[in-house]
């Protein structure tokens, strides 16, 4: 447990007793049995708010403005409908009862059923200078483990606050507790990522407790919670790219950026390269750029471990990256 709460839960019970301790004395009451109702009645508000625990704070003010504008309208509603109908002192308190308690309950639920399009509440308004650019970039689960948002980050191309959603962090948790060692080498990958990120000085990491019970997807809590911070979402994952693109909402894909920083080249150019295996058609030779590109080059078998001076003849670009084709040019060169 934190060591504030702690702290301010001992003072709140010490509070309640000292309370019920004043109440028994000024009263004229058994002062041993009001101090154990005062620290009793604070007891039983801390386990209250220990089991509150699952309500969010956006959930929470939804409530609350729906709750004031659902008295609001049963307010307005009882005095038109005595108005209109003349009614005796007993039906007009019973009817006042009812329409308070339905508006209430109404305003609530719609409230908390529409929570996520409520945009000026008033622990959600931003209040920012029209000059300043304050970006959030909402981290997902395969972009941590792939690792490469750390050297990313350092190069200062991304400067945001980052955040964590406390789902991810449990998806995560349960991939490292995996039964499968791949998997479990996976997910503790991933942890010992976010532990680089979050001791580092130059970052602001921040875990966020929103948590969407109503969507079960991960995929789908990241668009909601990026829609509700206006971050864009960190990823490798192909169909949350698409996902959040059709929902208005702002990706950096890791894979996407390395496809743009690899080399460009044009069919014509000469390029020197080193095949190292067999291609799947006959007789061609499989060779790669230093920033990953695969080259396949056409009668090159015999050339495979070899340096060999090729030609582009075409370059194809894929969702998986680009690939370039090749045939030699001249005579081979041994690698010295």
């Amino acid at each position: 447990m934190n060591m504030t709460m702690l702290f301010i839960r001992i003072l709140f019970l010490i509070c309640s007793t000292l309370v019920g301790y004043q109440i028994g004395e000024v009263n004229d009451f058994n002062i041993y049995w009001t101090s154990l109702s005062g620290f009793g009645f604070g007891l039983l508000i801390i386990i209250l708010e220990a089991g509150m625990r699952g309500i969010s704070v956006r959930g929470l003010s939804s409530a609350v403005f729906g709750l004031i504008l659902g008295l609001i309208i049963s307010r307005l509603m009882t005095s038109a409908l005595f108005t209109l109908f003349p009614l005796d002192k007993s039906m007009k308190d019973i009817s006042a009862y009812l329409l308070t308690l339905s508006f209430a309950y109404l305003g609530m639920a719609i409230a908390l059923r529409g929570r996520d399009e409520f945009n000026l509440i008033i622990p959600y308004v931003k209040f920012r200078r029209q000059d300043e650019k304050a970006d959030t970039v909402v981290l997902d689960t395969s972009a941590i483990i792939d690792g490469r948002v750390v050297d990313i980050l350092k190069t200062s191309f991304v400067e945001a606050r980052l955040v964590v959603p406390r789902f991810v962090l449990k998806e995560l948790q349960t991939i490292a507790d995996s039964a499968d060692a791949v998997k479990r080498q996976r997910g503790r990958r991933g942890l010992e990522i976010l532990h680089m990120i979050r001791s580092d000085a130059r970052f602001n990491l921040v875990v966020h407790e929103e948590d969407f019970p109503d969507t079960r997807d991960v995929d789908g809590k990241l668009v909601k919670l990026a829609k509700l911070l206006e971050a864009k979402i960190f990823t490798v994952d192909f169909n949350l790219n698409r996902i959040s693109e059709l929902q208005g909402v702002k990706v950096l894909n890791i894979n996407e950026l390395a496809n743009a920083l690899k080399s460009v080249v044009l069919p014509g150019e000469a390029l020197e390269v080193k095949p190292i295996k067999e291609g799947k058609e006959h007789n061609q030779a499989i060779a790669y750029l230093d920033d990953g590109t695969m080259v396949v080059v056409e009668d090159a078998r015999r050339f495979i471990g070899q340096s060999v001076r090729v030609s582009i003849t075409s370059v194809l670009q894929t969702q998986a990256g680009r690939m370039v084709f090749a045939k030699p040019e001249g005579p081979s060169r041994q690698a010295s």
